[in-house]
Parts: C-alpha cells; sequence; structure tokens
C-alpha cells in the first residue's frame, strides 16, 4: 500500500537540491534510494520551511 506524498513533487525538489541530495534521485529516476537520513533531513528543512511560513502569516 503506498502513501500519498503530503509534499509537493516541486517542494521535495527544491529541498533535495538545496541539500544535495537531487543528484540521487535524478540518477536513479525516483526517491527509492535516497538514504533515509537524507529523507529526515528533508523532512527536517520541510518542517522549518512551514515554521517560517505561519510566523510570517501570523
Amino acid at each position: 500500500m503506498r502513501r500519498r506524498s503530503k509534499m509537493s513533487s516541486q517542494l521535495k525538489e527544491e529541498i533535495a537540491k538545496e541539500l544535495g541530495v537531487y543528484d540521487v534521485v535524478k540518477q536513479s529516476g525516483g526517491w527509492g534510494d535516497v538514504t533515509s537520513r537524507d529523507c529526515g533531513n528533508m523532512v527536517t528543512k520541510a518542517i522549518e520551511i512551514a515554521e517560517k511560513s505561519v510566523s510570517k502569516q501570523s
């Protein structure tokens, strides 16, 4: 059973590029070869972006 992604593809790509992970995605043709550590770092970065967005709206 696959889970639906909560992040947009564009946001995932931007974060992956910023963290230097996107090359792995491009080479393998998908997200399957990205390490769990890198995925965790991407989630952490996404949370930081969301928190900044919320604080700007307040």
